[in-house]
C-alpha cells in the first residue's frame, strides 16, 4: 500500500533533519509521480555537486557525477532561465533536435531513462538545489498530471530545503565553538575554501595572518598560501599519503607563537547533502620551549609513527648513528625517515628541525 499524502510530507520534513532519509523520500516520490527514481542535487557551482538519489538510480549517479556530467549538463541553466515555479519536463525546454542530440539525454537513455521532470531552487546559503524524477525511456514522457503531483509537493520540498541549509550552519558553527572551549582558532571552509563559519578566536588572526576574501580563505604569507591552496586542491581530489598536504608551519612573530595550520577534510553525514562545509581548518599554537610527545607531533605534520619517534629524538639530541643503533635500523634508514620528515615539515636540516619541535621557530614554507 503506498503512502498518502501527509506521511509523504512528514517524510519531507524529517527529511530535512535526518539527512539518511532523502533516499527513500526520494523513492516514495517518485513512485507516487509515477516515476523510476529521484535524485536530490546541490551545489554553489557546476563543479562542486553533492547529490545523493533513490537506492535504484545510486550506481547511475555515480557514474553520471563521476565522469563530469553534472558540470557539463545543460538542463541547471535552461532551469534558472526560465525561472518558473515549479517542476518542468526536459522535453518542455528543449527543442526536439536538442534533445535526441544533449550528450546527457543520450547518457541517460543507454541507461534505460531518458524521460526527466526536475525543478532548480535557491537557498540562501547561495547554493542551487535540484530535485529530479527520472522515467523509464520505454515507458513515455513524464505525465503533466504527475507534474501537477511535483508542483503541490514544491513548496514543502522548498521548505525544507531551507530547513536542511539552515541546519547545516548551526552544526558547522557548533564544531568551530567546540574548539574554543580547548583555546583553538577554528573554521569550516566551503567547498573552494570560502568561510562558512568561523569562531572569535579564528577571526582573531584575520587579517594580519588570513584575510577572508570572497574567493577563499588566503594566508597574507604568499609561501603559506601555496601549501594551503595545494592542500585545498588535494582534499578535492582525495589524495592521500604524503602528497596531500594537512599541516603546515607559520612562523612567530614579535607578537605571536608559532602555530601549526592543520587543513582537514569534513566527511559528516555521507547523505547530508545540503551541509556546505568541507573542510575544517584548526591552527594550533606550539608551545615554546617544550618537545611534545610523538603522537602529538605526528598529529602535528601527519608523520609516520616511526618517523614522529625519529623527530622527536633528533630534537632531544640523539644522532642519527645512535637513533640506528637503538632502533636496530641501518643509519640509510633513519637518514631515509629524516628526509621524509623534512618534506613534510618544512625543516631543511636537523637545526631547523630542533628549534621547530622546540617551539624556539618555525621555518618558513
Amino acid at each position: 500500500m503506498g503512502l498518502e499524502l501527509p506521511d509523504l510530507v512528514s517524510l519531507i520534513y524529517e527529511a530535512a533533519a535526518i539527512p539518511e532519509r532523502w533516499p527513500g523520500v526520494l523513492a516514495s516520490i517518485s513512485q507516487m509521480a509515477d516515476c523510476v527514481g529521484g535524485g536530490l542535487f546541490t551545489a554553489a557551482t557546476p563543479d562542486k555537486v553533492r547529490w545523493t538519489s533513490s537506492a535504484n538510480l545510486h550506481e547511475t549517479m555515480t557514474e553520471f557525477i563521476r565522469n563530469g556530467w553534472a558540470a557539463n549538463n545543460p538542463r541547471p541553466a535552461k532551469l534558472f532561465a526560465l525561472n518558473h515555479a515549479g517542476f518542468v519536463r526536459d522535453r518542455d525546454i528543449f527543442t526536439d533536435e536538442e534533445f535526441d542530440n544533449d550528450p546527457v539525454t543520450i547518457f541517460l537513455r543507454e541507461r534505460g531513462l531518458g524521460w526527466d521532470t526536475g525543478t532548480l531552487m535557491n537557498v540562501p546559503s547561495g547554493d542551487s538545489i535540484i530535485f529530479s524524477f527520472e522515467r523509464p525511456y520505454a515507458d513515455g514522457p513524464v505525465a503533466m498530471k504527475a507534474v501537477a503531483f511535483l508542483d503541490s509537493l514544491r513548496p514543502h520540498l522548498a521548505r525544507a530545503s531551507l530547513l536542511a541549509s539552515r541546519l547545516g550552519l548551526e552544526r558547522a558553527r557548533a564544531m568551530t565553538e567546540a574548539l574554543t572551549a580547548v583555546g583553538l582558532p577554528a573554521a569550516v571552509l566551503r567547498a573552494g575554501g570560502r568561510v562558512h563559519a568561523a569562531n572569535a578566536l579564528f577571526e582573531a588572526l584575520m587579517p594580519d595572518l588570513i584575510d577572508d576574501r570572497p574567493s577563499r580563505l588566503v594566508f597574507s604569507d604568499p609561501a603559506i598560501d601555496r601549501l594551503f591552496l595545494a592542500g585545498l586542491d588535494a582534499i578535492d581530489r582525495r589524495v592521500m599519503g604524503a602528497r596531500r598536504i594537512c599541516s603546515i608551519p607559520v612562523p612567530a612573530s614579535a607578537d605571536r607563537a608559532p602555530m601549526i595550520v592543520h587543513l582537514l577534510p569534513v566527511s559528516g553525514t555521507a547523505q547530508d547533502v545540503f551541509s556546505a562545509a568541507s573542510k575544517l581548518v584548526i591552527v594550533t599554537p606550539v608551545d615554546r620551549g617544550a618537545v611534545p610527545n610523538a603522537e602529538v607531533i605526528a598529529g602535528l605534520f601527519d608523520l609516520t609513527p616511526a618517523e614522529a619517534r625519529v623527530a622527536r629524538e633528533i630534537a632531544l639530541g640523539q644522532t642519527i648513528e645512535e637513533l640506528a643503533r637503538a632502533a636496530g635500523l641501518s643509519s640509510v634508514t633513519v637518514r631515509n625517515q629524516l628526509r621524509s620528515i623534512f618534506a613534510k615539515t618544512g625543516a631543511g636540516r636537523q637545526s631547523d628541525l630542533v628549534a621547530l619541535l622546540s617551539g624556539a621557530a618555525l621555518p618558513r614554507p
